[in-house]
């Protein structure tokens, strides 16, 4: 069974971001997000979350790579911090710019999921697939985020197992900062176009979110002691 995570990125950005996020999964393919917790526009995002519980809710960390130190810190202050936006814990952990990979900081984000019970990007079972991105070389590849880029990821890069796939939608509002703007509202609508929720029924592949791991894991270990 190939098993697919669509986590929308930089959710509590911006306003443009959360409502971009919300739309992707009420009228897309969109199964999970990433809280920023100190952003203005985080304590809407997790009251979104609230209001959509199916929806799986992890932790996108701000961190500083430079600044390893602190890096414990900031995983418990982030985590507390989204125990009390979203009143609950994360479903997931994974960072702004993928800093958690860093060495220097990733054994302090690996502990503190640890004791929240959760995967960490690029560190559990769950396979990350970060190719569904609109800028490579310092050019834009709009063709990566269109239709039919996106049906293409699917046939090369999703595999028997759980994937993740990590995208950006959102709306981009007059005054948000980012290199990474236009391609929000692009990914948005490839995440809404009817063909790519076709192309993933024809391909046989489930939608699943981040909540959905623990049942998956148990109906495996059940599976494996029948036989």
């Amino acid at each position: 069974m190939r098993c697919l995570i669509v986590n929308g990125d930089d959710f509590g950005a911006s306003r443009g971001i959360n409502r971009g996020i919300v739309e992707a999964l009420r009228d897309g393919i969109l199964t999970s997000a990433s809280l920023l917790v100190d952003r203005p526009a985080s304590a809407e995002a997790a009251a979104l979350g609230r209001q959509h519980p199916g929806l799986s809710l992890g932790l996108h960390l701000e961190l500083d790579p430079d600044d390893p130190e602190r890096a414990a810190a900031e995983c418990e202050r982030q985590l507390a911090r989204f125990l009390e936006l979203a009143g609950e814990p994360p479903t997931h952990v994974d960072s702004h710019h993928n800093t958690h990979h860093d060495p220097r900081v990733l054994p302090n984000v690996l502990a503190g999921a640890e004791r929240a019970g959760v995967p960490v990007r690029g560190h559990s079972g769950v396979r990350h697939l970060g190719k569904f991105y609109g800028q490579w070389g310092g050019r834009r590849h709009p063709e990566r985020i269109g239709v039919d880029g996106f049906l293409g990821l699917l046939d090369a890069e999703v595999q028997q197992g759980v994937t993740e796939l990590s995208c950006h939608p959102g709306y981009v509002e007059p005054g948000f900062r980012s290199g990474y703007c236009l391609e929000r509202e692009m990914e948005l609508r490839t995440l809404c176009d009817a063909r790519v929720r076709h192309g993933i029924r024809a391909r046989e592949i489930q939608l699943i979110g981040f909540r959905d791991l623990p049942a998956r894991a148990a109906r495996v270990v059940t599976a494996g002691e029948a036989t």
